[in-house]
């Protein structure tokens, strides 16, 4: 059985919010800047997951629906993708998840490792993420 997952897709002023995932053992990509979601609970719709994972990770309430965007099948999940404004500035975000939060040019991520200002180095992009860019260039 395939496990699914909600992300958001968030985006303010040509840049996307993006979230350096914990160092810890247990997690997919530790150590790598993703996007903000996680797994669908019981009953749960993957729309419902996202915006309450939003709330969960950064105490975001998003007034209106992201946009569906995707779903990718990864064999092991099946990732729903969302897309939507980010309608707040990063200082307004309560980060509960994750090391470090910035909003990421297309050429930032393209070059597959993000700086962070937390940790004061570079830290690599999560695979998926490297697989969206395709989507952001179309």
């Amino acid at each position: 059985m395939n496990h699914e997952v909600a992300l958001a897709f968030l985006h303010r002023d040509g840049n996307w919010l993006v979230q350096l995932r914990d160092d810890v053992d247990g997690i997919l990509y530790p150590g790598h800047w993703g996007l903000f979601g996680g797994h669908l609970e019981p009953g749960e719709t993957p729309a419902q997951a996202v915006h309450r994972e939003l709330i969960e990770e950064i105490n975001l309430v998003v007034d209106k629906p992201l946009d569906y965007w995707f779903s990718h099948n990864k064999g092991i999940y099946v990732a729903h993708i969302f897309r939507g404004p980010l309608v707040v500035s990063l200082d307004q975000l309560h980060q509960r998840e994750g090391q470090d939060i910035c909003l990421a040019s297309i050429q930032q991520l393209s070059t597959r490792a993000i700086w962070s200002s937390r940790l004061q180095e570079y830290r690599p992009i999560a695979p998926g993420l490297e697989f969206l860019m395709k989507y952001l260039r179309s």
